[in-house]
C-alpha cells in the first residue's frame, strides 16, 4: 500500500527559480524539513545555508551544475562540484551540454558526465544528469540515457524545469526503457498535483522535482486517510 510518506520520499523540493529572495529560500527549507522531503534542490550559492537549516534532519541537500543551459565547459562544472560539495552538497543535478548532445558528439558528452561522477562518486555524492528532453527526439533521449549509464550517473533527469517543456509521461517511458535497473528516473517539469506525481511513479520515475510540494503531500495526507490513496 502507497502511503504520504513514500510520495514524500520522491520529493525534491525545489528552490530554483531566479528571483527567490534569501527569506524564501529559508521558508521552503522549512516547509521541506516539515513535510520530510528526500531532498532540497537549491542553487549553489544557497547550499551553505540549506546545510544550516536542515541539520539533524534526513533531507538531503542538492544542487544544480552547470544550470540551467548546460554549457558550461567541463573545467568549471568539476570546480562547481567540488565547491558544492565542499558546502556540504550529498546530490548534484548536472546539466548536459545539450549542444553537444544535439550535434552528436558522444565522446564530449560521455566524458564530461564520467568526469563529474569520478568526483562525485568519491566523496559518495550522487550524481543527476539533466538531459533536457523538450530539445531533443527520442533517440537522442535514449542516447543521452546509455551515455549517462556508462559514464556512471545514478539518476537521468527529464529536464531543467525552464526549458520549453517539462516531463511527459512518453519521454519517462523512453528513458526507462533505455537505462538498466541501477539508473534511477528523475522526473521535473510540470509535476504540480498528486496526479501528476502517481502518473510519472507509474511511468518508472523514483524521484520528482516539485515547487507544489505542499500542494500534493496534503492531498496525499487527505487521500490516504480516506483509504483512497492508491497506485495508478
Amino acid at each position: 500500500m502507497i502511503t504520504t510518506h513514500d510520495i514524500a520520499k520522491m520529493i525534491d523540493h525545489s528552490l530554483l527559480r531566479p528571483n527567490l529572495t534569501t527569506a524564501q529560500v529559508r521558508e521552503g527549507l522549512k516547509l521541506a524539513k516539515a513535510y520530510e522531503t528526500v531532498s532540497v534542490c537549491v542553487h549553489p550559492a544557497d547550499v551553505r545555508l540549506a546545510v544550516e537549516i536542515l541539520a539533524g534532519t534526513e533531507v538531503k541537500v542538492t544542487t544544480v551544475i552547470g544550470f540551467p543551459h548546460g554549457a558550461h565547459t567541463t573545467k568549471v562544472k568539476l570546480y562547481e562540484a567540488e565547491e558544492a560539495m565542499a558546502d556540504g552538497a550529498v546530490e548534484l543535478d548536472m546539466v548536459i551540454n545539450i549542444g553537444r548532445l544535439l550535434s552528436h558528439d558522444y565522446a564530449y558528452v560521455q566524458e564530461e558526465i564520467k568526469a563529474l561522477v569520478a568526483v562525485a562518486h568519491a566523496k559518495h555524492t550522487l550524481v543527476k544528469v539533466i538531459l533536457e528532453n523538450c530539445y531533443l527526439d527520442d533517440n537522442l533521449i535514449k542516447i543521452a540515457c546509455e551515455l549517462s549509464e556508462a559514464a556512471g550517473a545514478d539518476f537521468v533527469k527529464t529536464s531543467t524545469g525552464f526549458g520549453t517543456g517539462g516531463a511527459t509521461i512518453h519521454d519517462l517511458q523512453i528513458m526507462r526503457a533505455s537505462c538498466s535497473p541501477k539508473v534511477q528516473i528523475k522526473a521535473a517539469g510540470g509535476v504540480r498535483t498528486l496526479d501528476a506525481a502517481l502518473d510519472v511513479r507509474a511511468a518508472g520515475a523514483s524521484r520528482f522535482g516539485a515547487t507544489a510540494t505542499k500542494t500534493i503531500l496534503d492531498e496525499c495526507r487527505q487521500r490516504e486517510q480516506a483509504g483512497t490513496l492508491k497506485e495508478k
